[in-house]
């Protein structure tokens, strides 16, 4: 275990934050609030960062364990920076929920404590939407890209951070790829951005959701999220940019590098588009059928909206879904547990993982019928590795584990069972709102401060796809 080094790598991490609280420090100067809040996480989160950047490791190798030790701390230790905030502002004056906010923040997730988030200050809620855009992408990476670090094995930093079943380098060295990676993420959010402005939202309004948008969390300004601008305009710039963070940003490098008709063949897209295709479909059919909006105009636009954000896993709401049939509320609820592509900034099970999970059963179920029939498990026309298989079963397991252990734990505070269990889901697949009290229009506060802290875990566990975290609290990990 290279402590040395995973210390070194923290500091560089807290550099970066360091770097980030400037933006909500600027929004509190322009709009002359009380600044002293983030001059002083400023001030601790460079102390510490200096600090721990300036140890000199002999080696600056970074294996797998080391990364997996390196992403798990760094997001603990971002996640209690980022709650301080709030803590003195005195915005969230109570540390289980600064905390919980903080953690939901940063894993993207949307789920909120707060009852009335336009009480927020500025620069508070400023931070709030940028930490959301930091935890899409992630803040390593991003360190990847905008620090120098030598070592041929920090793309196990990458690996243990980035999303997916696999992840492999864009171009042959691990920095030029986290660069590639930001990039593009910064260019569609700038995109974004403009429309947003174009379509009536004031600068910092645009730049909130464009950053809550991108990170596919779905923090908003507003109470009544985008329902409340009561804009076509808005809300169809707002679903269409939550599908393109949904997909693999590979496909956008092939597509930048002038091999679009390759990338467009790409099987888990085909698939992703499918999905939401039937989804959105199936649910306006259910919802004009069953009386709930007047035309299927009406239906097709909710549904479409609403198939967006939960395969997404973003929380923006114009509607009460948890009000619409039970095929529509379980079929977002099934979106919500998928999530979209590999290798994008959605949270959840990650498409790539479901369509082997399936095949893999169809390749079962054939060698029943056929015993000398060789079947193996392809995705784009390649034969997907046992040990890939192999992980992905084991991911799915710990995931469903992970869902029914936390249902169980939080039913103690008494609450129906289609809310804990749809809490313990939108907080592993780092969607947001449930199906219950804590719906989209509804928020997590009444639960107890043990759940909590319990659910603020269960997101961390998410947004890293478990092993980091999971590999952290292992006795052997620090072992040298």
């Amino acid at each position: 275990m290279n402590y040395k080094m995973v210390g070194r790598v923290l500091g560089m991490v807290l550099l970066c934050l360091t770097g980030l609280m400037l933006v909500p420090l600027l929004a509190g100067i322009i709009y002359g609030e009380n600044v002293r809040p983030f001059v002083l996480c400023i001030a601790l989160s460079l102390a510490l960062g200096l600090g721990l950047a300036s140890i000199k490791p002999d080696s600056t190798d970074l294996f797998a364990r080391d990364g997996f030790l390196a992403v798990g701390l760094a997001w603990m230790l971002m996640s209690l920076l980022g709650a301080l905030p709030y803590i003195l502002s005195g915005d969230i004056p109570d540390f289980v929920d600064a905390l919980f906010e903080s953690v939901s923040g940063f894993s993207t997730t949307g789920a909120t404590v707060l009852t009335d988030v336009e009480t927020l200050s500025r620069s508070c809620m400023l931070w709030r939407l940028l930490s959301q855009w930091i935890g899409g992408m992630g803040v390593l990476v991003f360190m990847l890209a905008v620090m120098p670090m030598s070592g041929e094995h920090s793309m196990h930093i990458v690996r243990a951070e980035f999303p997916g079943p696999t992840v492999g380098k864009l171009v042959p060295r691990v920095r030029e790829t986290a660069k590639i990676l930001y990039l593009i993420y910064v260019g569609m959010t700038l995109l974004e951005f403009v429309l947003l402005a174009c379509g009536g939202m004031s600068i910092y309004e645009a730049l909130g959701h464009a950053f809550a948008s991108a990170g596919t969390g779905g923090f908003s300004t507003r109470n009544a999220s985008l329902g409340e601008f009561n804009s076509l305009y808005i809300e169809v710039v707002a679903t269409v940019f939550e599908l393109l963070f949904s997909v693999n940003f590979y496909i956008y490098y092939c597509i930048l590098t002038g091999r679009a008709k390759s990338a467009l063949k790409n099987e888990e897209l085909h698939c992703f588009v499918g999905i939401v295709l039937f989804a959105v479909v199936s649910i306006a059919i259910n919802l004009y059928s069953r009386g709930y909006y007047g035309s299927i105009a009406t239906a097709l636009h909710q549904a479409f909206f609403n198939v967006s954000m939960s395969i997404s896993t973003s929380s923006f709401a114009t509607v009460d879904y948890t009000l619409w049939p039970q095929y529509s509320k379980w079929m977002l609820l099934m979106l919500m547990l998928i999530g979209g592509c590999a290798g994008s900034t959605c949270g959840g099970l990650k498409l790539s993982r479901a369509m082997i999970l399936v095949k893999t059963a169809l390749s079962d179920l054939r060698r029943m019928a056929h015993p000398r029939s060789v079947n193996p498990v392809q995705i784009d026309g390649k034969r997907v590795a046992p040990e890939t298989v192999k992980a992905v079963h084991t991911y799915f397991v710990l995931y469903i584990f992970i869902i029914l252990s936390c249902t169980l734990l939080i039913s103690l505070d008494g609450f129906d069972t289609a809310t804990n269990f749809s809490a313990s889901l939108a907080c592993l697949s780092n969607i947001g709102p449930g199906l219950g009290v804590n719906g989209p229009y509804g928020n997590y506060s009444m639960f107890s401060d043990l759940s909590k802290l319990l659910l603020s875990f269960v997101m961390l566990l998410g947004r890293l796809e478990l092993y980091p975290i999971l590999v952290m609290l292992m006795p052997s990990t620090w072992r040298r």
